[in-house]
């Protein structure tokens, strides 16, 4: 009878103890995540797990962003989930919106419409991220010079993309994309030993360049999306209204 006892209170014992181990591995593996109600249209998702802070603007509104447009009246307006922004023609317009925030390390990306464009316009589609004038990371797509377009061979429904660091270093990459086409155009930034960024720039997941820059995470960079009719993409003032769509913007 006392053997009984005992083994009943052993099995009794270890089943409470194999329950409280169980518990804990469900909760241990249990991600907290937020997202909008999808039933409610919102402007940003965010989605938070161990590994990943996910971002998520998807142009239903203008939460969480603010007009930087520096020549012009601000050009811009929602239309169909995504943001419409454009330059208008013989001016030097300059129209664009930054993310209230600022972020460090991480991917960042845009999905972007580029259009026609006017041929020899001087006006850049931007997808770029700013501290300041000497930490800047850019995305610009425009016609480009002529002499660009010959060294690229570009054919005649080649747009040009730069690629760019402003300083520290400076660096400038450029490509040719086909007009007319939607894309996702990414900028990743990583840390090395040394614990300084290392910008990627890519398309569609497909790599342009890579440059190691002379800055960490103490400089933060707000998000930036623009059309701007800009001098160095072009050989004369826009004879067109130009312009590009932004589906979404995302960090992760």
């Amino acid at each position: 009878m006392i053997k009984n006892y005992y083994k009943a209170a052993s099995f009794a014992l270890a089943m409470l103890l194999f329950s409280c181990s169980t518990q804990d591995i469900i909760e241990d593996d249990q991600v907290p995540t937020t997202e909008s109600n999808s039933s409610t249209p919102e402007m940003s998702r965010t989605t938070t797990s161990r590994a990943t802070t996910l971002k998520i603007w998807d142009f239903n509104d203008l939460n969480e962003w603010q007009d930087a447009t520096q020549v012009g009246v601000p050009n811009y307006w929602i239309e169909n989930g995504n943001l419409n922004i454009f330059t208008n023609a013989n001016t030097w317009d300059r129209t664009k919106i930054k993310s209230i925030a600022t972020y460090a390390t991480g991917s960042y990306s845009w999905r972007v419409y580029i259009p026609t464009m006017g041929v020899g316009d001087c006006a850049s589609i931007g997808a770029f991220l700013y501290a300041d004038d000497t930490h800047e990371l850019d995305f610009e797509i425009g016609y480009g010079k002529e002499t660009v377009r010959q060294g690229l061979n570009a054919a005649s429904d080649d747009l040009i993309v730069y690629a760019t660091s402003q300083a520290n270093p400076s660096h400038s990459f450029q490509s040719k994309i086909k007009r007319d086409n939607w894309y996702t155009l990414t900028i990743d930034l990583s840390l090395n030993t040394k614990k300084k960024y290392v910008a990627n720039w890519k398309i569609d997941n497909q790599i342009l360049t890579t440059k190691t820059l002379t800055y960490g995470t103490a400089t933060k960079f707000k998000i930036f999306c623009s059309v701007e009719n800009l001098s160095f993409i072009g050989d004369h003032i826009p004879y067109t209204q130009n312009h590009a769509l932004f589906d979404w913007v995302e960090f992760k």
